[in-house]
């Protein structure tokens, strides 16, 4: 012995389990999820791919490998989103019943997401204000068409039932969503008002064009 004093013990390290490997699918949909997040928290313009990078946990290089830049990026997560709210709300309605019915309760459960589905009903709203096309034209109409289609498949068993009256389905689809979007708006700004309520009353505004006359 020297004298000198022995060192002390040191903790052994912890062992770090193996890192997840994550399919192509589940990677594109975590970045996804970091973007809805970041616009929803910081606006669209101060969402950048580093800070979505960050927020994901992934190499901003790996954004770059799935998403050609932050306009494709925005536009695949608005489609995905919407996709995604769409479905919830089909979900929820029993397609059995007469067609008002169904629109009755569509209304009321897209008005529930102001609550259940808030941080994406932001993002989304705020990527479709903002992005542009080429053309510096708002890049919105592809994020709808889809939900155009179901809405005119619903009018127009409604019109084959007699429950609703003679229109052009594709302009009734147009305004009817935009009736919910700005439903949805509304709603998002006056957090004092029952979006049911709301819900049930647009209805019957939207019904009482749509319906048979007697």
């Amino acid at each position: 012995m020297n004298g000198e004093p022995l060192p002390k013990p040191t903790a052994p390290r912890p062992q770090r389990g193996p890192r997840q490997r994550l399919s192509e699918d589940e990677r594109r949909r975590q970045i996804m999820v970091a973007t809805i997040q970041e616009v929803a928290e910081r606006g669209y313009e101060s969402t950048s791919l580093t800070r979505i990078a960050a927020r994901a946990d992934v190499a901003k290089g790996l954004v770059w490998h799935y998403f050609a830049g932050k306009d494709d990026l925005m536009e695949q997560t608005a489609k995905a989103t919407m996709d995604t709210l769409r479905g919830h709300i089909v979900d929820a309605l029993d397609l059995s019943l007469p067609v008002p019915d169904i629109i009755r309760a569509a209304l009321r459960a897209a008005a529930e997401q102001i609550r259940t589905r808030r941080t994406e009903l932001i993002a989304l709203t705020r990527i479709a204000q903002n992005l542009r096309g080429t053309d510096g034209e708002r890049v919105t109409a592809d994020f709808y068409e889809q939900t155009y289609r179901g809405q005119e498949d619903l009018f127009r068993r409604g019109q084959a039932e007699g429950s609703l009256g003679d229109f052009d389905t594709r302009v009734m689809a147009v305004t009817y969503q935009g009736s919910i979007d700005i439903m949805l708006a509304y709603l998002e700004e006056h957090p004092d008002v029952e979006p049911h309520d709301y819900a049930a009353k647009l209805a019957e505004i939207l019904l009482g064009g749509m319906q048979t006359r007697s």
